[in-house]
């Protein structure tokens, strides 16, 4: 006789097959073939908005090549604070700085109901034997973002906390929206504070006086510049 729990597991193991078959024409249409062949190596979840994909210092193991949504990538302070280090959405996959064994460097959060493929440092291990070049291409990948990590290491370093947001702003893209060009990121002041390593307090001063010299706009949380920010707040 066969016992609920074995019955749960079955139905489990049989939903997660399901979620694959769902999710199988999309990745065969990946047009990147390195996160095409790890997403078709792994197991797909799904995340809730903000929820907590990778958590910081928990032990590592697996990567996630993200089919649909977007995630946020951070690093937390002892009080709480955050710095933001990256956006990523699909087709691109994260959390492969653990896959040496080490522990997470960094967190991840959920920006929106997000689709991951979930690759085990074993099954990694078995798409790099069979095709080399993957282990080339991920390094590629490491040392693009090892390089922006650096980027951002500097300007918290070397500017102040106006020029980083002028910088920000800068770097935005924006879209038309009304037959004006807006940011196409919805942003609050803390997510804004998370991205330059400052103070919510800081940046809500900093936008105040931005708003009345007439430089930026913000509406509905998307940002519009209507004039190059000076140099020196």
């Amino acid at each position: 006789m066969r016992r609920d729990g074995g019955a749960a597991s079955e139905h489990a193991q049989h939903g997660r097959g399901r979620l694959m078959e769902t999710w199988d024409p999309a990745i065969q249409k990946i047009a990147d073939p390195v996160a095409r062949e790890l997403a078709a190596r792994g197991r797909v979840r799904c995340f809730p908005k903000d929820s907590l994909i990778i958590r910081e210092h928990d032990p590592g193991g697996a990567l996630f090549v993200i089919l649909a949504g977007a995630v946020q990538v951070y690093v937390s302070g002892a009080k709480g604070q955050e710095m933001v280090l990256g956006r990523y959405g699909a087709p691109q996959y994260i959390g492969e700085m653990a896959l040496d064994g080490d522990a997470r460097c960094a967190s991840v959060r959920a920006l929106e109901a997000t689709v991951c493929s979930v690759v085990t440092r074993r099954a990694l291990l078995s798409a790099i034997r069979t095709d080399p070049r993957i282990a080339v291409r991920m390094l590629a990948t490491v040392s693009h973002r090892s390089r922006i990590a650096t980027g951002v290491v500097k300007s918290l370093a070397l500017l102040d906390v106006y020029t980083r947001v002028a910088r920000l702003l800068s770097s935005l893209e924006y879209v038309e929206i009304d037959g004006l060009p807006w940011s196409r990121e919805r942003l609050t002041q803390r997510e804004i504070a998370r991205r330059v390593g400052a103070c919510r307090d800081m940046i809500s001063r900093i936008f105040k006086d931005l708003r009345a010299g007439g430089y930026v706009a913000v509406r509905d949380k998307r940002v519009r510049m209507l004039r190059q920010p000076p140099a020196r707040w």
